[in-house]
């Protein structure tokens, strides 16, 4: 978000906030804003932790273990191959009456 901001840019929002606040409540804000912001990476960071330890503890548990057998790499099904054609098929003969 920042990074689209130039010097000047930064340099016209301090004027700013200079003239809103004065010269005696800008350290104080700085002090406030940078607290929030470390408040806000150390929320951001435990989250982070919390959903990575959650992933690795499912992974563990879908986990195949060890003394089970593991499945058949690559089996898949192949249909029963035709009959072959070589010898045609015996027609019943009906008797005639």
């Amino acid at each position: 978000m920042l990074g689209n901001l130039g010097f000047s840019e930064l340099l016209i929002i301090f004027v700013i906030a200079l003239v809103i606040f004065g010269p005696s409540k800008l350290p104080e804000l700085g002090k406030g804003l940078g607290r929030g912001i470390k408040e806000f990476k150390k929320a951001t960071q435990s989250l982070e932790e919390e959903v990575s330890q959650a992933v690795k503890d499912m992974d563990k548990a879908t986990e195949p273990k060890n003394n089970s057998p593991t499945p058949v790499q690559n089996a898949i099904p192949t249909a029963a191959a035709p009959a072959p054609a070589s010898a045609p098929a015996k027609e019943e003969s009906k008797p005639q009456s």
